[in-house]
């Protein structure tokens, strides 16, 4: 079980991904070596990490929620070969156990990205239905964590934390004024070592790219600082009390879904709100405690939303894949 030093230590982090052990210290009224030990905890024991992720729109990307229906005997392999593709994030299987749901990332303006992903599938995949739904706004989630993770640290302790941090914004929204950033091969192999670690050393970071130990902080920090690399954590929620997830399917109409998506996103259950396209416009993701209180929320918390036409629910069974790159086993963390 967690306790609130490892709560505020993992709400520190996703302020800050990058902070030292010495500025979380600070922050925690704890020794730096006290932080050490927690953080090295919680990533043995429930499976945290810190991940620096490229803001799609500032880099040019699109986002896809694929749904795909195969065979019982074929959807486990179907959803380990999205796994295994760089391309993909938050392979879910679910339903009965022959749903995947996948995040698909492509380049704007590449004509029917997700399609292309369906050719490259093996003949053998049992494929039986697809669809696909493009991500059009985030309400909650990515840069937004979920606010059973965010809710440990004081107020003073978010400001410390706003201050320690070295030009980075945390999970808020890119500044105004800021465009899309033109990325190098070498920012590419930042992004991506940054995706497999975010806490890795600027040596390490400088070592995959090609450029100085100077060079790559100065220029983590001008991505930062434009909103292009923001940090998430990943963590088992079970451990925050979201033992049963599921996916909602919601369509609203129109007139009405920036306010019902708006309100979805402060409630308490979900880690996520998004407007899609398709006939159901809005998808959520829903932690709760057990099949009770799942269903408490289902029909109190969004039965009490009259604007909500139809609901349908897809139990998540396993969690294949997060936002992170898949890591190498036994790869230490060596930031101080």
């Amino acid at each position: 079980m967690l306790d609130e030093l490892d709560r505020a230590l993992i709400h520190a982090l996703h302020i800050d991904g990058r902070a030292s052990f010495t500025q979380l210290a600070a922050v925690l009224a704890v020794s730096p070596q006290t932080v050490s030990r927690r953080y090295e905890r919680l990533r043995e024991q429930a499976a945290l990490r810190v991940v620096g992720l490229p803001d799609p729109q500032l880099t040019g990307h699109e986002q896809w929620l694929l749904r795909l229906t195969a065979d019982p005997e074929t959807a486990p392999d179907l959803a380990h070969a999205l796994v295994r593709r760089p391309d993909t994030s938050w392979v879910y299987l679910t339903g009965g156990g022959t749903e995947i749901v996948a995040v698909l990332e492509t380049p704007l303006g590449t004509a029917h990205g997700h399609s292309l992903l369906l050719h490259e599938l093996p003949p053998s995949a049992g494929l039986t239905a697809v669809s696909a739904h493009q991500l059009l706004h985030t309400y909650l989630g990515w840069r937004t964590p979920w606010r059973m993770v965010a809710s440990a640290l004081t107020p003073r302790q978010q400001r410390m934390m706003g201050r320690a941090g070295v030009t980075g914004h945390g999970g808020a929204p890119p500044p105004e004024g800021y465009g899309r950033v033109r990325l190098s091969p070498a920012d590419h192999a930042l992004l991506d070592a940054l995706r497999r670690d975010g806490r890795a050393a600027v040596a390490e970071l400088a070592a995959g790219t090609g450029w100085s130990p100077a060079t790559v902080s100065r220029r983590l920090d001008h991505l930062r600082a434009c909103g292009t690399v923001f940090f998430d954590v990943e963590i088992d929620p079970a451990l925050l009390g979201g033992h049963i997830k599921a996916l909602l399917w919601m369509a609203v109409a129109p007139a009405h879904l920036d306010d019902v998506a708006t309100a979805l996103a402060q409630h308490d259950e979900l880690a996520f709100v998004a407007h899609t396209t398709g006939p159901t416009n809005l998808v959520a993701h829903a932690l709760c405690r057990d099949t009770a209180a799942l269903y408490r929320y289902l029909t109190h918390g969004l039965g009490a939303v009259k604007a909500i036409r139809s609901l349908e629910t897809a139990p998540v069974l396993r969690t294949l894949k997060a936002v992170g790159t898949i890591p190498s086993r036994g790869r230490p963390e060596r930031r101080a």
